[in-house]
């Protein structure tokens, strides 16, 4: 059993008695993150408490946001969606679970990374990295770059970027497969390793933005080229990233075709143990469909 499941599951507090702001929109792209209020929790005596600063918790619960469809469900589909990814997929994942608050509401519940034996570690994400912010890139800061750029970033941070841009690619996938339309460069991160080297932090913030916002016609945050006139001729000829898409932006993450088409066949062959998981989920019923429909149509793509 992880740290977290041995704690409660129950909240000795409502949201209402944690008197969140309503947390604004600062960008007109359709952001499960834009809306949400974190709130820091530490474990003192027994259950969870409310902390200003440090805390070894973070609490998301379910942002009010009128925009998003399935609004309850967010915190369910951040939980499924992490669990998928981590125990199907191989992708290291923050530790997390649901908890619910005193009054019965769902909220999604993450034991923070960069802190270890009490102390800060320090942590870095890829739009500090490349020097961008809403002050010296508009507010489209976070998403105006590409995938391939991204491997670059990592390849002059990283030391050992010969064994994590792999798993970064495996992430894109995942993101591209289940519909998290939010994978931009401030969801990527990079942390102080016990050798006192940087390497890339477990994935954080991954679930299906599409189950929220359908209307989001967008394909993944960011870009796959640096070339914004570049497409592949399957691109040009289907409208959507394929399995020629990949194989393409695989070769900036050191990957050549074969591995590529390795990867896209393991999220193939366990479309079964997905559809389990989701079975059996915290998922309303109707999100459960939802999400099915949207990584079935997503996988379609590369049939």
């Amino acid at each position: 059993m992880s740290f977290l499941g041995k704690l409660p599951d129950t909240l000795p507090f409502t949201k209402a008695d944690l008197r969140l702001p309503m947390a604004v929109r600062k960008s007109r792209r359709n952001s499960i993150s834009g809306v949400q209020s974190k709130v820091l929790l530490s474990f003192v005596d027994g259950e969870f408490a409310v902390v200003e600063s440090g805390g070894d918790f973070i609490l998301k619960p379910v942002p009010e946001d009128s925009l998003s469809r399935f609004a309850a469900d967010i915190p369910a589909n951040e939980n499924l969606t992490m669990e998928i990814a981590s125990r199907l997929f191989r992708i290291r994942t923050a530790e997390n679970k649901c908890v619910h608050f005193a009054d019965g509401e769902l909220a999604y519940l993450t034991r923070r990374f960069d802190r270890r034996n009490g102390a800060t570690v320090r942590q870095e994400d890829l739009c500090q990295i490349a020097g961008r912010s809403e002050e010296t890139h508009g507010e489209s800061y976070k998403y105006d770059f590409s995938y391939e750029e991204m491997a670059d970033l990592i390849r002059m941070v990283c030391p050992a970027y010969r064994v994590e841009l792999p798993k970064v690619f495996r992430q894109i996938v995942f993101d591209y497969l289940f519909g998290n339309g939010d994978a931009h460069l401030k969801n990527f991160s990079v942390y102080e390793s016990a050798l006192g080297d940087y390497v890339m932090t477990p994935a954080y913030d991954l679930l299906s933005t599409m189950l929220h916002y359908p209307g989001d016609l967008t394909f993944m945050a960011l870009s796959f080229f640096k070339d914004p006139d570049f497409m592949t001729p399957e691109f040009e000829n289907l409208g959507y990233y394929s399995t020629s898409d990949f194989v393409a932006l695989g070769k900036a993450y050191g990957l050549d075709g074969d591995a590529v088409c390795k990867i896209l066949d393991e999220f193939r062959m366990r479309q079964a143990q997905v559809e389990s998981m989701v079975g059996s989920s915290l998922l309303s019923e109707e999100a459960k469909k939802e999400y099915l429909r949207i990584f079935a149509d997503r996988l379609a793509m590369f049939r």
